[in-house]
């Protein structure tokens, strides 16, 4: 999935786009509104990420534009705490809002629910209900752990990219887990062994994906 991150600190740009890049995502980013706007209308995105203060066209105005042009989901980054601002930012459109200083692993836990797809859909043969945290394979209920389920849906919303062990060690035991990159295999191999060998393609050295369908 594709996240715009924009804000007027490199510094913030760097450390928000590593989390957000080990999570398995690709990240486009802007230093001003201008150059937000301007990756908003040449990339598909799916996601972005807002300051509020930033030069040339304001965090605010951003997300105004990107909203009525599209139903993009948007997140606003700020420094600003208050009720009124929170309202202000709600109110043109951001679909979250995060006042600084924040945790990054609760910006990524923030963009992940943001992203979670809210009807049920088919992966081949598997009919999926994120909601619910539900999945059957031939109208028969699959009982997945928290866990595997999880992986599940970080392979599924990266659908077409590989995703190596550590993104997805990441991505679903978070950046502070203190265990190895085999807990990925292992997790992957339960996984096949209840939904199916086919949904899951292993590039070996690389690590694993679901490919998009022609």
């Amino acid at each position: 999935m594709n996240i715009l991150v924009a804000d007027d600190s490199p510094e913030m740009v760097q450390i928000v786009s590593a989390y957000l890049k080990k999570g398995g995502f690709k990240v486009y980013t802007a230093l001003d509104g201008e150059e937000a706007l301007d990756i908003f209308y040449q990339e598909k995105l799916d996601l972005a990420v807002i300051d509020w203060m930033m030069p040339k066209i304001d965090g605010l105005k951003v997300i105004k534009t990107i909203k009525a042009e599209s139903s993009l989901k948007v997140l606003m980054l700020t420094a600003k705490s208050t009720g009124e601002d929170e309202f202000l930012s709600l109110s043109s459109g951001a679909d979250d809002y995060i006042t600084k200083p924040f945790h990054p692993q609760v910006l990524l836990l923030r963009i992940k629910k943001l992203l979670s797809l809210a009807h049920s859909f088919y992966i081949k043969d598997l009919l999926i209900e994120p909601a619910n945290l539900k999945v059957w394979k031939n109208e028969q209920p699959v009982d997945l752990t928290k866990k595997e389920f999880d992986l599940l849906m970080m392979l599924i919303k990266n659908r077409g990219s590989i995703l190596t062990r550590e993104q997805l060690l990441v991505g679903v035991w978070g950046m502070d887990y203190d265990g190895v990159a085999r807990t990925v295999d292992t997790h992957i191999r339960r996984l096949r062994e209840k939904i199916g060998d086919e949904i899951i393609t292993t590039k070996r050295g690389v690590g694993y994906l679901i490919e998009q369908e022609n």
